[in-house]
């Protein structure tokens, strides 16, 4: 099975991923700190998330493509690699156009999905040590952002 071959070492969490990861949660964070506090405006704040969390979870399909191109995995894997990076991308999509509480559990749904295939992919893929753990960490952080915009009344009203 083929191996992406990370130049740093794989325990060590490389200090620009730390910036970058966490630092692209801001996008989520914000507008769940600010929307609660903003009425006349939150709506505008969570449709905010929305878009970014679409996104986002088109952006994490992409590592299961870069491992479907390596040159000595199996054409089955390839195959299913392949159509699995497409998928969270068309998720991201219909959650953009369906209604905004549909729309956010669908990325809820999304993003602990691709999750999981990421967890079916480290290994072959030969991922560091810390890739799955931050993974972890920022769907759960974008998750809990994502289940407070769900929490707020206008969501649920027409």
């Amino acid at each position: 099975m083929a191996t992406l071959n990370p130049t740093f070492p794989p325990e060590t969490l490389p200090r620009s991923v730390a910036w970058l990861g966490y630092g692209g949660l801001l996008p989520f964070l914000l507008p769940a700190l600010i929307a609660p506090f903003d009425p006349a405006h939150g709506s505008v704040w969570l449709e905010i998330q929305r878009a970014y969390g679409a996104i986002i979870l088109s952006f994490v399909g992409a590592l299961h493509w870069a491992f479907a191109m390596q040159p000595d995995i199996a054409d089955d894997d390839r195959h299913r690699h392949f159509i699995w990076s497409v998928v969270p991308a068309l998720i991201g999509w219909l959650a953009l156009i369906l209604p905004a509480f549909s729309g956010l559990l669908l990325l809820l749904i999304g993003f602990w999905a691709h999750f999981l295939r990421d967890r079916r992919l480290a290994t072959p893929a030969g991922m560091p040590a810390w890739y799955l753990p931050l993974r972890l960490r920022l769907t759960g952080i974008a998750s809990l952002c994502l289940l407070s915009a769900l929490s707020l009344p206008r969501w649920v009203a027409p």
